[in-house]
C-alpha cells in the first residue's frame, strides 16, 4: 500500500486554515466593542460587504446557520411556513432551528438538481384560509450544497423573486457559496442577488476566513437583524480580530475560486474512471463533487474508512453517496493524488 504523508482533506471548504496575511491582519486589527457598534474592523467589513452586494447595510454573524435563522426570524411570524428545497441546508443541517427557535415550519419542495421553479414554489404556497398555516417566506440556496454545488440561472432566480413579491412574499437567499455561483455564471454577486430581500453568505467556506458569515439587506432590515442576533447570543465584543480576516477573505477569496472549480472537475473526471464509482463530471459546476459508491459493494462509511487509511477524507451524503469539496488548501496535485489513493483503496480491498 502506498503511503500518503499529507492529509488530503476534502470534507469541506470550511477546513481551510487562515493565510499568513489573515493572521497578520488579525494580530494587528483595530478593535472595539461591537455590541456598542464601536469595532472599526467589524464596521469596515460590514460596509464592504454591503458595497459588494449593492445593499444599504451588512451584519457580521458567527455562522451561516445563525445568519439564515436571523433572516428567517426577521421576515416571518411564528406559525408560518418557509418554502425551501427538500435537500436544502436550512431544512437538513441547521438543527431544525427554524421550528425550534423561529417557530416556523419548512414547506419542502423536491426539485431536480436542487433548483426550484416558480411553478413548483407557487404550488406550495398555502391558500388564504384561517385554519391553514400561511406561507411567510421563500428561501433559495445558491449554490445548492447537497445537489452538488449547482447554480441557479440568474434569470430564473430573478423571475422567482418577482413572482414572490407579486404574491406578497419575502424571499431569502442562503448564499453560503454565492461567490462560487457568481464565478460559474460570470456575473457579480450584486447582479445575481439584487432582487432578494435578504442574503446570507459565508466568509469561512471558499473565501478562506477562519470564522464568520454576513447578512446584507436594507438598513431597516439589518437593524432588525442586529436585535435578533443579540437575542440569539450572537453579539460579539472585540470581534475585529476575526473581522480582519473576513475582510481579506472578501477582497481576495473570490479571485481564485475558479481554481477550486477546475480542481473539482479534475476530481470528478478521475473518480469517473474508477470502476465502481458513478459520477458525471459534466454535472460539476463549482467546487462540490457528489458520487455514488454502490457498485463498489461498500457503504459510504466503509468506503470513507478505507480511503481514510490513505489520508484522504470526504463526508457521507447518505449510505451510498460521498461528498468531496475542493478548496484553497488543496491543489491540483493533491486532487490527482487523492484519485490515485481512492483507486488503490478499491483495488486492495483493505
Amino acid at each position: 500500500m502506498a503511503i500518503n504523508n499529507r492529509m488530503i482533506d476534502l470534507r469541506s471548504d470550511t477546513v481551510t486554515k487562515p493565510s499568513a496575511a489573515m493572521r497578520r491582519a488579525m494580530a494587528e486589527a483595530e478593535v472595539g466593542d461591537d455590541v456598542f457598534m464601536e469595532d472599526p474592523s467589524v464596521n469596515r467589513l460590514q460596509q464592504r460587504a454591503a458595497e459588494t452586494f449593492g445593499r444599504e447595510a451588512g451584519l457580521f454573524v458567527p455562522s451561516g446557520s445563525m445568519g439564515n435563522l436571523v433572516c428567517i426570524m426577521a421576515q416571518t411570524q411564528p406559525g408560518q411556513e418557509v418554502i425551501c428545497e427538500a435537500a436544502g441546508h436550512i431544512y437538513n443541517y441547521e438543527m431544525a432551528a427554524m421550528a425550534a427557535i423561529a417557530g416556523v415550519l419548512p414547506r419542502v419542495v423536491n426539485a431536480s438538481n436542487g433548483i426550484m421553479t416558480w411553478e413548483q414554489i407557487s404550488q406550495a404556497i398555502r391558500p388564504k384560509a384561517y385554519f391553514r398555516p400561511q406561507t411567510g417566506l421563500v428561501s433559495l440556496e445558491n449554490t445548492h450544497n447537497m445537489a452538488g454545488g449547482t447554480v441557479y440561472p440568474t434569470r430564473l432566480a430573478h423571475a422567482i423573486c418577482d413572482h414572490a413579491h407579486e404574491a406578497g412574499l419575502k424571499i431569502h437567499l442562503d448564499g453560503a457559496r454565492v461567490f462560487n455561483a457568481a464565478v460559474h455564471i460570470g456575473q457579480s454577486v450584486a447582479e445575481i442577488t439584487k432582487k432578494f430581500d435578504s442574503v446570507q453568505f459565508c466568509l469561512s467556506k471558499g473565501l478562506g476566513a477562519p470564522v464568520g458569515s454576513m447578512i446584507v439587506g436594507s438598513r431597516e432590515f439589518i437593524e432588525r437583524c442586529r436585535s435578533i442576533r443579540k437575542m440569539l447570543g450572537g453579539g460579539m465584543r472585540q470581534a475585529g480580530v476575526i473581522a480582519a480576516a473576513g475582510l481579506i477573505a472578501l477582497e481576495d477569496g473570490p479571485k481564485r475560486l475558479y481554481i477550486d472549480h477546475e480542481n473539482a472537475k479534475i476530481l470528478a473526471q478521475g473518480l469517473a474512471a474508477i470502476p465502481g464509482i458513478r459520477v458525471d463530471p459534466s454535472y460539476v459546476q463549482t467546487n462540490i463533487v457528489i458520487y455514488d459508491v454502490r457498485e463498489t459493494k461498500l457503504s459510504s462509511a466503509e468506503f470513507l474508512e478505507r480511503i481514510g487509511r490513505r489520508q484522504v477524507l470526504g463526508v457521507p451524503v447518505d449510505a451510498e453517496r460521498i461528498r468531496m469539496v475542493t478548496h484553497l488548501d488543496v491543489n491540483r496535485s493533491d486532487v490527482e493524488a487523492a484519485v490515485g489513493y481512492i483507486a488503490e483503496a478499491l483495488r486492495c480491498r483493505s
